[in-house]
């Protein structure tokens, strides 16, 4: 830990309490039990607590120190680009990746109006299921253009796509555009989802690019109303005052 103390903390701290540490006592060691497990100052473990905080682990209450709260509902960041794969691993629970379709497609006039191309394009389609702790949550739709990702194979698509392409095409994925909005669930939801009588799912479509700006995949990430909260982290910044 030489690097960030503080975040790798957090990090651990996270991935315990998502594990169920802690959890029969309802609250964090103390700070000084903490320094002393971490073999850190004091300061660095208070830095550590305040990311809990602001990411919503724990409430601090004077009198009796870190409290977790209900974290029933899973975290996803809004402003990072980062694979399910990747995120799978800091949620501490049990993932499942099912592949329902997958093939190269010429698009349709809703998948060519996002992509911002026509119709004789080729375009992969890969539709997945998500199941977290046993319940199918998640359905993603990619669409991809081929003229990036020239090649991709249904045994790719059950694990990482952009593991794939940025390690074995050499592509370099830069950042999203972001559009989160609840829609009634469609038929295809239905067929995909554990909904639990859920009427409309949460969903995050993601324009992604390359680094020279190309638009290369947009995807459609669906998600069940009561199981999912996104958060992010803002910071203030200083105006300069004439």
């Amino acid at each position: 830990m030489k690097e960030n103390k503080f975040r790798v903390i957090y990090d651990q701290l996270a991935r315990r309490i998502e594990q169920g540490e802690w959890q029969d006592k309802g609250i964090l060691p103390s700070e000084h039990e903490l320094s002393l497990m971490y073999d850190t100052s004091r300061e660095t473990v208070r830095k550590a607590l305040n990311i809990l905080v602001q990411n919503g682990y724990i409430q601090k209450i004077r009198g009796k120190g870190s409290v977790l709260l209900n974290r029933e509902k899973m975290q996803f960041p809004v402003s990072g680009l980062v694979s399910f794969k990747e995120l799978s691993q800091t949620l501490g629970r049990k993932t499942v990746t099912t592949v329902h379709e997958f093939g190269l497609i010429k698009p349709d006039q809703y998948i060519q109006s996002q992509l911002k191309i026509n119709g004789q394009e080729d375009v992969w389609e890969v539709i997945r299921s998500r199941n977290i702790s046993g319940e199918e949550v998640i359905l993603d739709k990619d669409y991809f253009l081929q003229r990036h990702v020239q090649t991709l194979s249904k045994d790719i698509c059950n694990g990482s796509i952009y593991e794939y392409i940025e390690g074995e095409l050499g592509v370099s994925i830069s950042y999203a555009q972001k559009e989160f909005v609840v829609e009634p669930c469609t038929e295809e939801d239905a067929k995909y989802l554990d909904l639990n009588g859920f009427d409309h799912v949460v969903v995050v479509k993601n324009y992604v690019f390359l680094e020279d700006t190309s638009l290369f995949q947009y995807t459609e990430s669906r998600h069940r109303l009561d199981r999912f909260r996104f958060v992010d982290f803002a910071r203030r910044e200083k105006m300069d005052r004439a």
